[in-house]
């Protein structure tokens, strides 16, 4: 783009800050909202920084096959994830399989709640449920030698029982999985001995607190093998430094130098990027109203009284009112309450280590990225979009994931709006080329930003403690 700002090129310490302290010129995200019509609610009225260093992310760790097998063993083995949602499992007998590298879980609403299991037999090894996905069962049986367990994981029977008179029942129940539920997901720990999952959550449920996410449902579920690491998937959706050059259509409508990041405990990170702006790199702004008439998401032939930009307004607060309407419309929910920035900004949580969410209502999106096997290389990247359910409180069901090809575009997935398909085909684009990049290169590791990527050093920094603390115990 022409208009892009003359910022300086050449790093250096231009104001003799310390590490860490330095910010965009211009507006800061708190100043921004600080003059919304409907304010935010304090959560996203505070920020949380620390300067966590400047040396280089060594490559190895996307690459090497040695530090892939540890975080199978020492992170993946020991973290929460989410396995799906409650949604998923509705009715006693309904099963969702769980996968990530090696580790396959068997997760099972029964009469008393929701266990969930190794997904292994223990006759001779054989996945009960051959893959991953949702399903419905009155008991589990082996699909190869017919060894049968009740959802509540007691062994019911044997085929030729008579042959195992050293098996007993009561010491071959399926081995089960830790399990904790919140805002209407169903996490699992492989760990016996991990932490309960509230107290892994750090801040989340304070932070969510006002944004149940337990009263939301499943519109869209996509899903895309992206030929890079699972922790290069994930790093390129932390941080918005990539925008300006990756999606220089956001640019009008989208703060980006200016995103705010904040960072908590081991497991939780956050980034607030306010819409309905300028990008602070633009060096012809647009005006409140040409701002409006560029966000529109999908149809861009939308006219209404609606979207004029009233004396003292802001684009900001016009897109809000004109998104609380038309959601509140078609989802049959009631969206007065909700502030402009919870209507328009992208607000964005991670949790350790693959979990992505946006508690917005406009992009109320969630994000996975799981390892495939063995493959240091290879991961599965998921989109799910969270609506509010109607007031009705009556939930549509879960639909399958769509699966992306590589080569394909998210255009292909039915619903799904073409501007952000558009936007998700950018992000996706240049994982193929960093992850070979990291091969190529003649310096060993990543140079990150010191706040704006500060994100990916606070992920990595995780990573590490959890290998550490296994070093440590052996």
């Amino acid at each position: 783009m022409n208009d892009r700002i003359s910022m300086p090129l050449i790093p250096g310490d231009y104001a003799g800050l310390p590490p860490g302290a330095a910010r965009c010129p211009g507006p800061s995200a708190q100043d921004i909202v600080a003059r919304d019509e409907n304010p935010p609610p304090p959560v996203l009225r505070e920020s949380r920084y620390e300067f966590l260093g400047d040396a280089d992310i060594d490559y190895r760790r996307y690459t090497s096959r040695e530090h892939y097998e540890q975080e199978m063993t020492h992170v993946w083995a020991k973290t929460w994830q989410w396995a799906c949602r409650e949604e998923h499992i509705p009715q006693v007998g309904d099963y969702y399989v769980y996968e990530v590298g090696p580790h396959s879980v068997l997760v099972v609403r029964t009469e008393s709640g929701i266990k969930a299991y190794y997904n292994s037999c223990l006759h001779r090894g054989t996945k009960l449920r051959p893959e991953e996905g949702m399903g419905s069962a009155q008991e589990l049986r082996c699909p190869y030698h017919g060894w049968t367990w009740s959802l509540e994981g007691r062994l019911k029977s044997v085929p030729c029982a008579w042959d195992f008179p050293h098996v007993k029942p009561e010491a071959y129940s399926l081995p089960e999985v830790k399990v904790g539920l919140w805002g209407g997901f169903v996490f699992i720990n492989l760990d016996e001995n991990a932490p309960s999952l509230e107290s892994y959550l750090e801040v989340l449920p304070e932070h969510f607190r006002d944004w149940d996410l337990g009263q939301r449902y499943t519109e869209l579920h996509m899903g895309k093998v992206l030929p890079c690491n699972w922790k290069t998937g994930l790093e390129a959706f932390i941080e918005s430094y990539h925008v300006l050059e990756t999606h220089p259509q956001l640019l009008h409508g989208t703060g980006d130098a200016n995103v705010q990041y904040d960072l908590y405990g081991d497991h939780v990170t956050r980034f607030y990027a306010v819409g309905g702006v300028n990008s602070p790199h633009l060096d012809k702004p647009l005006g409140e109203q040409e701002l409006v008439n560029t966000m529109l998401i999908g149809d861009r032939s939308v006219v209404s009284d609606d979207l004029v930009v009233g004396e003292g307004e802001t684009a900001r607060i016009v897109m809000a009112r004109f998104l609380r309407k038309i959601l509140g419309e078609k989802y049959a929910t009631d969206l007065s309450g909700v502030s402009d920035a919870e209507m328009i900004d992208t607000i964005e949580y991670h949790l350790f280590p693959n979990m992505i969410l946006f508690p917005g209502v406009s992009l109320p999106m969630v994000y996975r990225f799981r390892p495939l096997g063995m493959e240091p290389e290879r991961c599965l990247f998921e989109i799910l979009f969270l609506r509010p359910v109607p007031d009705s409180g009556q939930q549509p069901d879960p639909p399958e994931m769509v699966l992306v090809g590589e080569e394909e575009s998210y255009s292909v997935v039915p619903g799904l709006d073409p501007v952000l398909a558009r936007v998700y085909d950018q992000d996706t684009a240049n994982l193929r080329s960093q992850q070979l990049g990291f091969k190529a290169s003649k310096k060993a590791g990543q140079t990150l930003g010191n706040y704006q990527e500060a994100r990916i050093r606070h992920f990595e920094r995780t990573v590490d403690r959890y290998l550490a603390r296994a070093a440590a115990a052996k």
